[in-house]
């Protein structure tokens, strides 16, 4: 699966962003579909994903409230709608694909593993200033 990433721009704080991840390929409806961000200096961030739209959906605590994932299927892109955003959030935020992605569970959050997504896009940048 092929991703493309867009979206990312200057944001206020406490305004929104919509970000989009656009599927190539064939299968789009079978993989788990995450967003992960790297902000400078930092690791790597599950901050939702995907895996079944039904009761499947995961976010990050960081995240929980103020974004939402959602997926259109006949559109093959995967939205990431971001809320109430701070300055924290500010990233590149990255679209993640995989077939066989587990769940790790903490006290704080239920998230997919980010070793286990297999397809990645290039990432689009978010900037929140204050």
């Amino acid at each position: 699966l092929q991703l493309v990433e867009s979206g990312g721009a200057l944001v206020q704080t406490g305004g929104s962003l919509n970000l989009s991840c656009s599927a190539s390929g064939a299968g789009f409806e079978d993989y788990v579909i995450g967003w992960v961000r790297q902000a400078p200096g930092k690791e790597r961030e599950g901050v939702s994903c995907i895996v079944t739209e039904r009761s499947g959906l995961h976010y990050a605590a960081s995240a929980k409230g103020r974004f939402t994932i959602s997926r259109d299927k006949a559109k093959r892109i995967v939205y990431l709608q971001m809320n109430s955003m701070k300055p924290e959030d500010t990233a590149v935020y990255y679209c993640a694909a995989g077939t066989n992605v587990r769940l790790r569970l903490t006290d704080q959050q239920t998230m997919c593993i980010l070793e286990d997504f297999d397809s990645w896009g290039q990432g689009t940048k978010v900037t929140v200033y204050s």
